[in-house]
Protein backbone atom coordinates (compact mmCIF):
# COMPACT_ATOMS: atom_id res chain seq x y z
CA UNK A 1 0.00 0.00 0.00
CA UNK A 2 1.23 3.07 -0.84
CA UNK A 3 2.52 6.13 1.37
CA UNK A 4 1.16 9.42 0.45
CA UNK A 5 3.29 12.41 1.76
CA UNK A 6 1.95 16.73 1.28
CA UNK A 7 4.70 18.33 1.51
CA UNK A 8 5.01 22.28 1.59
CA UNK A 9 7.87 24.77 0.25
CA UNK A 10 7.69 28.53 -0.17
CA UNK A 11 9.22 31.63 -1.43
CA UNK A 12 8.73 34.78 1.35
CA UNK A 13 9.68 38.47 0.61
CA UNK A 14 11.67 38.76 3.82
CA UNK A 15 13.09 42.12 4.75
CA UNK A 16 16.34 42.43 6.53
CA UNK A 17 15.60 42.74 10.28
CA UNK A 18 11.81 43.10 10.07
CA UNK A 19 11.38 40.78 12.46
CA UNK A 20 7.52 41.45 13.08
CA UNK A 21 6.72 41.68 9.16
CA UNK A 22 9.54 38.48 8.96
CA UNK A 23 7.18 36.41 11.68
CA UNK A 24 3.71 37.47 10.00
CA UNK A 25 5.01 36.48 6.48
CA UNK A 26 6.23 32.96 7.75
CA UNK A 27 3.27 32.27 9.75
CA UNK A 28 0.87 33.14 6.65
CA UNK A 29 3.01 30.33 5.11
CA UNK A 30 2.66 28.28 7.65
CA UNK A 31 -1.53 28.46 7.52
CA UNK A 32 -1.65 27.92 3.45
CA UNK A 33 0.00 25.13 3.84
CA UNK A 34 -1.91 23.48 6.64
CA UNK A 35 -4.83 24.46 4.76
CA UNK A 36 -3.79 22.49 1.90
CA UNK A 37 -2.99 19.46 3.95
CA UNK A 38 0.89 19.78 4.17
CA UNK A 39 2.59 17.88 7.03
CA UNK A 40 6.15 19.86 6.90
CA UNK A 41 6.43 23.42 5.78
CA UNK A 42 10.28 24.68 4.18
CA UNK A 43 11.07 27.89 4.84
CA UNK A 44 14.11 30.35 3.07
CA UNK A 45 17.61 30.49 4.13
CA UNK A 46 17.93 33.05 6.99
CA UNK A 47 14.34 33.63 6.77
CA UNK A 48 13.38 34.95 10.33
CA UNK A 49 16.07 37.68 10.39
CA UNK A 50 16.16 38.32 6.93
CA UNK A 51 19.40 36.93 4.76
CA UNK A 52 20.62 40.80 4.20
CA UNK A 53 21.73 41.75 7.60
CA UNK A 54 25.68 42.41 6.50
CA UNK A 55 26.93 43.66 9.64
CA UNK A 56 23.92 43.84 11.93
CA UNK A 57 24.61 39.51 12.37
CA UNK A 58 27.44 40.24 14.44
CA UNK A 59 24.97 42.48 16.89
CA UNK A 60 23.47 40.30 19.77
CA UNK A 61 20.74 42.03 19.20
CA UNK A 62 19.88 40.53 16.11
CA UNK A 63 20.48 36.66 17.47
CA UNK A 64 17.91 38.11 20.09
CA UNK A 65 15.29 38.84 18.19
CA UNK A 66 15.33 35.66 16.47
CA UNK A 67 15.10 33.99 19.28
CA UNK A 68 11.53 36.05 19.97
CA UNK A 69 10.32 35.41 16.42
CA UNK A 70 10.96 31.75 16.85
CA UNK A 71 9.27 32.15 20.72
CA UNK A 72 6.20 33.09 19.27
CA UNK A 73 6.01 31.13 16.51
CA UNK A 74 6.19 27.69 18.96
CA UNK A 75 3.67 29.55 20.67
CA UNK A 76 1.74 29.65 18.08
CA UNK A 77 -1.38 27.68 17.00
CA UNK A 78 -0.78 27.49 13.36
CA UNK A 79 2.76 25.80 14.31
CA UNK A 80 0.40 22.73 15.72
CA UNK A 81 0.61 19.42 13.74
CA UNK A 82 3.01 20.36 11.42
CA UNK A 83 6.88 20.28 10.79
CA UNK A 84 7.97 23.46 10.71
CA UNK A 85 11.60 24.15 9.28
CA UNK A 86 12.60 27.89 10.16
CA UNK A 87 16.35 29.72 8.90
CA UNK A 88 17.77 31.92 11.65
CA UNK A 89 21.34 32.85 12.93
CA UNK A 90 22.34 30.95 16.28
CA UNK A 91 25.36 30.87 18.34
CA UNK A 92 26.74 27.69 19.41
CA UNK A 93 30.25 27.60 21.98
CA UNK A 94 30.09 31.53 21.06
CA UNK A 95 30.67 30.71 17.66
CA UNK A 96 27.83 31.89 14.75
CA UNK A 97 25.92 29.61 12.43
CA UNK A 98 23.96 29.93 9.62
CA UNK A 99 21.08 27.54 10.60
CA UNK A 100 17.86 25.34 10.16
CA UNK A 101 15.27 24.96 13.14
CA UNK A 102 13.21 22.11 13.32
CA UNK A 103 9.65 21.98 15.13
CA UNK A 104 7.09 20.57 16.07
CA UNK A 105 3.84 20.75 18.23
CA UNK A 106 5.70 23.53 20.90
CA UNK A 107 9.20 21.09 20.65
CA UNK A 108 12.42 22.05 18.73
CA UNK A 109 13.39 18.68 17.15
CA UNK A 110 16.76 19.54 15.86
CA UNK A 111 19.14 22.28 14.85
CA UNK A 112 21.35 21.57 11.54
CA UNK A 113 23.73 24.33 11.08
CA UNK A 114 25.37 25.21 7.68
CA UNK A 115 28.35 23.31 6.24
CA UNK A 116 29.06 24.70 3.25
CA UNK A 117 29.47 28.31 3.07
CA UNK A 118 28.92 30.78 -0.15
CA UNK A 119 32.27 32.94 -0.29
CA UNK A 120 32.41 33.95 -3.52
CA UNK A 121 30.64 36.34 -6.45
CA UNK A 122 28.07 38.30 -4.34
CA UNK A 123 28.52 35.82 -0.94
CA UNK A 124 30.81 36.77 2.47
CA UNK A 125 29.00 34.66 4.56
CA UNK A 126 32.32 33.69 6.28
CA UNK A 127 32.75 37.38 7.07
CA UNK A 128 29.43 36.64 9.34
CA UNK A 129 29.23 32.64 9.76
CA UNK A 130 31.61 29.69 10.63
CA UNK A 131 30.63 26.42 8.68
CA UNK A 132 29.71 23.28 10.66
CA UNK A 133 32.75 20.82 9.81
CA UNK A 134 32.02 18.18 12.14
CA UNK A 135 30.81 15.52 9.75
CA UNK A 136 27.77 13.46 11.27
CA UNK A 137 28.72 15.35 14.77
CA UNK A 138 26.40 16.20 17.09
CA UNK A 139 26.37 18.05 20.12
CA UNK A 140 23.54 19.35 23.10
CA UNK A 141 22.50 23.04 22.34
CA UNK A 142 21.26 24.57 25.55
CA UNK A 143 18.55 26.89 24.30
CA UNK A 144 17.54 29.93 25.73
CA UNK A 145 15.52 30.26 29.08
CA UNK A 146 12.53 31.80 26.99
CA UNK A 147 12.88 28.79 24.77
CA UNK A 148 12.81 26.69 27.90
CA UNK A 149 9.87 27.83 29.08
CA UNK A 150 8.08 27.12 25.96
CA UNK A 151 9.45 23.73 24.97
CA UNK A 152 10.09 22.26 28.56
CA UNK A 153 13.66 21.02 27.12
CA UNK A 154 16.84 22.09 28.13
CA UNK A 155 18.86 20.81 25.73
CA UNK A 156 18.34 20.12 21.73
CA UNK A 157 20.38 18.34 19.18
CA UNK A 158 22.74 20.58 17.20
CA UNK A 159 24.84 19.51 14.06
CA UNK A 160 25.13 17.12 10.67
CA UNK A 161 22.01 14.91 11.82
CA UNK A 162 18.19 14.19 10.03
CA UNK A 163 14.58 13.95 11.27
CA UNK A 164 13.36 10.30 11.54
CA UNK A 165 9.70 9.76 11.10
CA UNK A 166 7.43 7.03 11.74
CA UNK A 167 7.00 6.47 7.90
CA UNK A 168 10.43 7.96 6.46
CA UNK A 169 13.11 10.36 6.95
CA UNK A 170 13.93 13.76 6.19
CA UNK A 171 17.56 15.74 5.59
CA UNK A 172 18.64 19.55 4.96
CA UNK A 173 20.89 20.85 2.95
CA UNK A 174 20.97 24.73 3.02
CA UNK A 175 21.76 26.55 -0.53
CA UNK A 176 25.35 26.58 -1.16
CA UNK A 177 25.56 22.57 -0.10
CA UNK A 178 23.81 22.12 -3.55
CA UNK A 179 25.97 23.50 -6.07
CA UNK A 180 28.92 21.62 -3.91
CA UNK A 181 30.88 18.64 -5.75
CA UNK A 182 30.48 16.93 -2.18
CA UNK A 183 26.58 17.98 -1.83
CA UNK A 184 25.63 16.19 1.45
CA UNK A 185 22.21 14.88 -0.65
CA UNK A 186 24.62 12.51 -1.40
CA UNK A 187 25.44 10.57 1.28
CA UNK A 188 22.29 11.37 3.18
CA UNK A 189 20.52 9.25 -0.17
CA UNK A 190 22.48 6.31 0.23
CA UNK A 191 21.88 5.91 3.80
CA UNK A 192 18.08 5.95 3.17
CA UNK A 193 17.12 9.15 3.84
CA UNK A 194 13.85 9.94 1.22
CA UNK A 195 13.38 13.46 1.26
CA UNK A 196 16.00 16.37 1.25
CA UNK A 197 15.02 20.04 1.65
CA UNK A 198 16.77 22.78 0.54
CA UNK A 199 16.68 26.37 2.13
CA UNK A 200 18.16 29.04 -0.01
CA UNK A 201 18.93 32.85 -0.49
CA UNK A 202 19.76 32.65 -4.21
CA UNK A 203 20.17 35.54 -6.18
CA UNK A 204 18.87 36.17 -9.34
CA UNK A 205 21.34 36.29 -12.56
CA UNK A 206 20.54 35.45 -15.99
CA UNK A 207 19.84 31.93 -16.63
CA UNK A 208 20.39 31.19 -13.10
CA UNK A 209 17.39 29.50 -13.07
CA UNK A 210 18.73 26.82 -15.19
CA UNK A 211 21.08 25.93 -13.29
CA UNK A 212 18.81 25.29 -10.06
CA UNK A 213 16.50 23.27 -12.24
CA UNK A 214 19.32 20.41 -13.52
CA UNK A 215 21.03 20.57 -10.33
CA UNK A 216 17.89 19.41 -8.43
CA UNK A 217 16.62 17.23 -11.12
CA UNK A 218 20.57 15.37 -11.29
CA UNK A 219 20.21 15.26 -7.98
CA UNK A 220 17.09 13.22 -7.69
CA UNK A 221 17.79 11.21 -10.90
CA UNK A 222 21.12 10.03 -9.83
CA UNK A 223 20.11 8.84 -6.05
CA UNK A 224 16.34 8.99 -6.27
CA UNK A 225 14.37 10.51 -3.93
CA UNK A 226 12.12 13.62 -3.45
CA UNK A 227 13.29 16.95 -3.20
CA UNK A 228 11.84 20.88 -1.65
CA UNK A 229 13.58 24.00 -2.89
CA UNK A 230 12.60 26.99 -0.84
CA UNK A 231 14.42 30.39 -1.94
CA UNK A 232 13.91 34.05 -0.60
CA UNK A 233 11.78 36.40 -3.28
CA UNK A 234 12.37 40.44 -3.88
CA UNK A 235 15.12 42.63 -2.32
CA UNK A 236 15.14 42.37 1.56
CA UNK A 237 17.55 45.43 1.46
CA UNK A 238 20.89 44.83 -0.09
CA UNK A 239 21.61 45.35 -3.82
CA UNK A 240 20.46 42.06 -5.02
CA UNK A 241 17.21 40.65 -6.12
CA UNK A 242 15.88 36.93 -4.60
CA UNK A 243 14.12 35.33 -7.17
CA UNK A 244 11.69 32.76 -5.96
CA UNK A 245 10.94 29.44 -8.08
CA UNK A 246 10.24 27.18 -5.20
CA UNK A 247 9.69 23.77 -6.44
CA UNK A 248 9.35 19.97 -5.50
CA UNK A 249 10.98 16.99 -7.29
CA UNK A 250 10.93 13.73 -7.04
CA UNK A 251 12.97 10.61 -9.36
CA UNK A 252 14.65 13.32 -11.53
CA UNK A 253 11.41 14.74 -12.23
CA UNK A 254 9.61 18.56 -11.38
CA UNK A 255 5.94 18.34 -10.48
CA UNK A 256 5.63 21.80 -9.02
CA UNK A 257 6.76 25.39 -8.92
CA UNK A 258 6.48 28.93 -8.28
CA UNK A 259 7.17 31.87 -10.34
CA UNK A 260 10.65 33.65 -11.08
CA UNK A 261 9.37 36.86 -10.77
CA UNK A 262 6.62 37.71 -8.25
CA UNK A 263 5.74 40.94 -6.32
CA UNK A 264 3.67 38.17 -4.34
CA UNK A 265 5.08 38.33 -0.40
CA UNK A 266 4.06 35.18 -0.15
CA UNK A 267 4.40 31.95 -2.22
CA UNK A 268 3.77 28.31 -1.46
CA UNK A 269 3.87 25.60 -3.44
CA UNK A 270 2.70 22.24 -2.09
CA UNK A 271 3.03 18.51 -3.80
CA UNK A 272 1.46 14.95 -2.95
CA UNK A 273 4.08 11.95 -3.77
CA UNK A 274 3.98 8.62 -2.92
CA UNK A 275 7.12 7.37 -0.72
CA UNK A 276 6.80 3.75 -2.37
CA UNK A 277 7.66 5.45 -5.75
CA UNK A 278 11.47 6.87 -4.46
CA UNK A 279 11.88 3.03 -3.04
CA UNK A 280 10.84 1.27 -5.71
CA UNK A 281 13.53 3.45 -7.85
CA UNK A 282 16.35 3.30 -5.74
CA UNK A 283 15.53 -0.44 -5.12
CA UNK A 284 16.34 -0.62 -9.28
CA UNK A 285 18.87 1.98 -9.16
CA UNK A 286 21.39 2.56 -6.08
CA UNK A 287 23.63 0.27 -4.43
CA UNK A 288 24.19 -0.63 -1.19
CA UNK A 289 26.84 1.68 0.12
CA UNK A 290 30.09 -0.82 0.50
CA UNK A 291 32.94 1.71 1.89
CA UNK A 292 33.69 0.55 4.92
CA UNK A 293 34.60 4.08 6.08
CA UNK A 294 30.89 5.23 5.62
CA UNK A 295 29.42 6.98 8.40
CA UNK A 296 25.61 7.33 8.75
CA UNK A 297 23.09 9.42 9.36
CA UNK A 298 22.49 10.70 12.87
CA UNK A 299 18.71 10.36 12.83
CA UNK A 300 16.82 12.37 15.39
CA UNK A 301 13.31 10.10 15.99
CA UNK A 302 9.90 11.65 16.14
CA UNK A 303 6.83 10.34 16.84
CA UNK A 304 4.79 11.63 13.90
CA UNK A 305 3.83 10.37 10.49
CA UNK A 306 4.18 12.77 7.36
CA UNK A 307 1.81 10.32 5.59
CA UNK A 308 -1.96 9.93 6.36
CA UNK A 309 -5.26 7.87 5.97
CA UNK A 310 -5.45 9.68 1.89
CA UNK A 311 -4.61 6.16 0.33
CA UNK A 312 -6.64 7.32 -2.72
CA UNK A 313 -5.14 10.83 -2.65
CA UNK A 314 -3.90 11.58 -6.28
CA UNK A 315 0.60 12.16 -6.82
CA UNK A 316 1.23 15.23 -8.41
CA UNK A 317 2.75 14.19 -11.92
CA UNK A 318 5.96 15.20 -13.73
CA UNK A 319 5.86 18.68 -15.58
CA UNK A 320 7.98 20.35 -17.98
CA UNK A 321 9.47 23.74 -16.81
CA UNK A 322 9.13 26.77 -18.89
CA UNK A 323 12.04 28.97 -18.74
CA UNK A 324 11.91 32.44 -19.25
CA UNK A 325 14.05 33.96 -22.51
CA UNK A 326 17.15 35.95 -21.21
CA UNK A 327 14.85 39.25 -22.97
CA UNK A 328 11.88 38.01 -20.06
CA UNK A 329 14.69 37.84 -17.78
CA UNK A 330 16.13 40.91 -18.51
CA UNK A 331 12.86 42.83 -18.42
CA UNK A 332 11.14 41.36 -15.41
CA UNK A 333 14.32 40.91 -13.00
CA UNK A 334 15.16 44.69 -12.82
CA UNK A 335 12.06 45.79 -12.78
CA UNK A 336 11.24 43.68 -9.56
CA UNK A 337 14.13 44.55 -7.65
CA UNK A 338 13.16 48.17 -8.83
CA UNK A 339 9.75 47.67 -7.13
CA UNK A 340 10.90 46.48 -3.75
CA UNK A 341 13.42 49.17 -3.66
CA UNK A 342 11.13 51.46 -3.69
CA UNK A 343 8.73 50.05 -1.44
CA UNK A 344 11.14 49.85 1.05
CA UNK A 345 12.77 52.85 0.66
CA UNK A 346 9.19 54.60 1.32
CA UNK A 347 9.37 56.09 -2.61
CA UNK A 348 5.74 53.93 -3.47
CA UNK A 349 2.72 52.34 -2.05
CA UNK A 350 1.66 49.12 -2.69
CA UNK A 351 -1.67 50.82 -4.49
CA UNK A 352 0.22 53.34 -6.58
CA UNK A 353 0.30 53.51 -10.47
CA UNK A 354 3.05 51.70 -10.84
CA UNK A 355 0.83 48.31 -10.67
CA UNK A 356 -1.32 49.33 -14.12
CA UNK A 357 2.86 49.57 -15.52
CA UNK A 358 3.37 46.43 -14.41
CA UNK A 359 0.29 45.17 -15.77
CA UNK A 360 0.58 46.21 -19.00
CA UNK A 361 4.03 44.98 -19.24
CA UNK A 362 2.66 41.37 -18.50
CA UNK A 363 0.28 41.29 -21.11
CA UNK A 364 3.76 41.26 -23.96
CA UNK A 365 4.14 37.73 -22.53
CA UNK A 366 2.52 34.37 -22.51
CA UNK A 367 0.85 32.86 -19.83
CA UNK A 368 3.00 29.83 -19.84
CA UNK A 369 6.20 32.57 -19.29
CA UNK A 370 4.34 33.05 -15.34
CA UNK A 371 4.71 36.84 -16.35
CA UNK A 372 1.34 36.72 -14.52
CA UNK A 373 2.64 36.05 -11.03
CA UNK A 374 4.02 39.90 -11.89
CA UNK A 375 0.41 41.44 -11.00
CA UNK A 376 0.23 42.58 -7.14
Amino acid sequence: MGRKVTLATCSLNQWALDFDGNFERILKSIDVAKSRGAKYRLGPELEICGYGCGDHFYESDTLLHSFQVLKKLLESPSTQDIICDVGMPIMHHNVRYNCRVLFLNRKILLIRPKMMMANNGNYRELRWFSPWKKLRHVEEYFLPRMLQEVTGQDTVPFGDCVLSTKDTCIGSEICAELWSPRSPHIDMSLDGVEIITNSSASHHELRKADARVNLIMSATRKCGGIYLYSNQQGCDGDRLYYDGCAMLAVNGDIVARGAQFSLDDVEVVTATFDLEDVRSYRGETCQPHLDLDFKPCHRVKVDFSLSGDGVGLPTHQPITWQFHTPEEEISLGPACWLWDYLRRSGQVRPESKLNETVDRACTSYSEDSNCSTLKS
